[in-house]
């Protein structure tokens, strides 16, 4: 009798990859409706450098982008298509991608001189392009390492070590990672002046998702592709989820690692070595440190729906959700949007629809944050039924 772990074949979809999809929009949809003010820490963004779980759902999905190059390419290459139409069908893709976050940047009303150019959509459309011609040129892991490794420590050499302009050098002359005086801020606010994220003079115009940090967010990108080739080799099921385990507890050390701060001196900001955490300029410890959370993830669906082949109940919602993903992005996106500008008064002052649900409804919560989790789990709610609806329908949008 053979005893032996099971050898999975190459497949096209992984249970676990769509799980991890589905959690990511789940939390990315619930982050995004907060609930306000009173909403708990965990729910919100870091205000610069450090991290909260919030700070993890953005580079989760992009993790998942990765990953799912490896499965989607190799599988339309085993049905016979060429890679020409493979690097046409990617272009268009991504060209689709960005167009749809400038509609969510821009609606409802498209104000063209101040229309943020940068987003959500659009540094995923750029890593999908770039990595997935990549791939697409160059099959070889060795390459992927080797532009991994390039990514990270050139991004953390150009923000170490390179002069900001009219600034001067990041920890002698200006404390390292500055929010305004850094140069991703620099290059941002000289190449898309007026079409920034935070636009008021007292952040000096910078942007989140910016030029220059979409480099270690391709580093972000091809340990998503790395771990989707692992999972795609012929290996014992048990042995990948090994793999996997083994690769969050690289990342997560080499991650942290690289983040901690401690000053040399009382005139150092930083030592010349460390890189903080910091999902504004995702930072390269940030992007480790994310994957490694991912992986931590990925691991446990994996194990738990693809090894032990424990499915139904608890993987539907997940599926549902990332089935449509940005299908459900841009639902959780364009109708809170349009509520908020749906204006009136309300005992004399001026609200909106989101303010006053949020007030005559979620605020009889006595707990502040209960009340925004109460609000952004409602959102989550609302905004999965049409999800749902496809889902049921087998209607899947495809950008």
């Amino acid at each position: 009798m053979n005893n032996s772990s099971p050898v999975s074949a190459p497949v096209q979809r992984l249970i676990s990859l769509d799980v991890l999809r589905g959690v990511t929009i789940a939390f990315m949809i619930m982050v995004n409706n907060n609930g306000g003010s009173g909403s708990w820490g965990c729910m919100n963004h870091a205000k610069w450098n450090g991290l909260t779980a919030t700070d993890l759902v953005f580079p989760a999905f992009v993790f998942v982008v990765g990953a799912s190059i490896a499965y989607a390419f190799d599988a339309r290459i085993a049905r016979g298509a060429t890679r020409a139409q493979l690097a046409r069908h990617t272009v268009q893709r991504a060209a689709t991608l960005f167009l749809l976050g400038i509609v969510v940047n821009g609606f409802t009303f498209f104000s063209l001189a101040h229309l943020r150019v940068y987003g959500v959509l659009q540094r995923i459309a750029l890593c999908y392009l770039l990595v997935g011609l990549f791939y697409l040129w160059d099959k070889r892991i060795s390459t992927k390492v080797a532009a991994l490794v390039v990514s990270l420590v050139g991004y953390w050499i150009l923000l170490r070590w390179v002069p900001v302009p009219g600034a001067g050098m990041p920890g002698r002359d200006i404390p390292f990672m500055d929010q305004s005086l850094n140069l991703v801020s620099w290059i941002d606010r000289h190449v898309m002046p007026h079409h920034l994220y935070l636009q008021a003079p007292d952040y000096n115009l910078r942007d989140p998702e910016g030029l220059l940090s979409t480099l270690p967010a391709l580093g972000t990108t091809l340990l998503g592709l790395l771990t989707g080739l692992w999972l795609r080799a012929r290996k014992p099921l048990a042995t990948k989820a090994q793999g996997l385990a083994a690769g969050a507890l690289v990342c997560l050390a080499m991650g942290y690692l690289w983040s901690i701060w401690f000053p040399l001196n009382k005139n150092m900001w930083t030592s010349s070595y460390s890189f903080p955490l910091n999902k504004n300029l995702w930072t390269s410890s940030y992007v480790l440190v994310a994957a490694g959370w991912s992986l931590a993830v990925l691991t446990l669906a994996f194990w738990a729906a693809d090894v032990r082949g424990w499915r139904g109940r608890w993987t539907w919602p997940w599926l549902v959700l990332g089935s449509n993903a940005i299908t459900a992005y841009m639902i959780s996106e364009l109708i809170p949007s349009a509520l908020y500008n749906i204006r009136f008064t309300d005992g004399g002052r001026r609200t909106n629809v989101l303010a006053w649900v949020m007030n005559h409804v979620f605020a009889y919560i006595p707990n502040p944050g209960w009340a925004a989790f109460a609000y952004s789990a409602s959102a989550l709610a609302l905004f999965f039924i049409p999800v749902w609806v496809l889902y049921r329908k087998k209607i899947f949008i495809k950008v």
